[in-house]
């Protein structure tokens, strides 16, 4: 178990276009995050249910998130840590998908703070693909590593 006691799956998706690698990541949705952009991007990822596998976790964040379930062999990543102490367990995935047909969960939370009042906003707004050097610009710093890993890769 990590240090908080929280472990995260998610899946690295990518292609390759024109000779490029390229990745898909996602921008995490709701207010904290309207106005960030470089190294605030993310693999489509969630906690581990109890009595889940982390892989089957991973396909249904995947889902949850984007609306997209890609198919494939999926290498599994080595395992990062988060700065809060959460393990993040990945595998990447060659697939393909149009971040115009993203479709995500909502989750609610009490905006504006101290309001009373609660309003639903999507886990994820937005989604793209990106070359592996725009990539390790967009990404959370912690999650670097897997664009390393999944260049080694392939």
């Amino acid at each position: 178990m990590s240090r908080s006691g929280k472990r995260s799956a998610g899946l690295l998706l990518y292609r390759k276009r024109d000779g490029a690698l390229e990745v898909f990541l996602v921008h995490p949705g709701g207010p904290f995050w309207a106005k960030k952009d470089a190294g605030a991007w993310t693999i489509p990822k969630g906690e581990i249910g109890e009595n889940e596998g982390a892989l089957a976790a991973a396909r249904r964040e995947m889902a949850e998130e984007t609306g997209f379930s890609p198919e494939g062999r999926f290498i599994e990543l080595p395992h990062i840590r988060q700065k809060a102490g959460k393990l993040v367990i990945a595998w990447a995935v060659e697939g393909d998908c149009d971040p115009a047909q993203l479709r995500s969960n909502l989750f609610p939370m009490e905006w504006p703070p101290r309001s009373g009042r609660t309003a639903d906003f999507p886990e994820v707004d937005r989604g793209e693909w990106f070359s592996l050097g725009k990539a390790r610009e967009k990404i959370l710093e912690a999650q670097q590593p897997l664009l390393d890993a999944l260049e080694g890769l392939v």
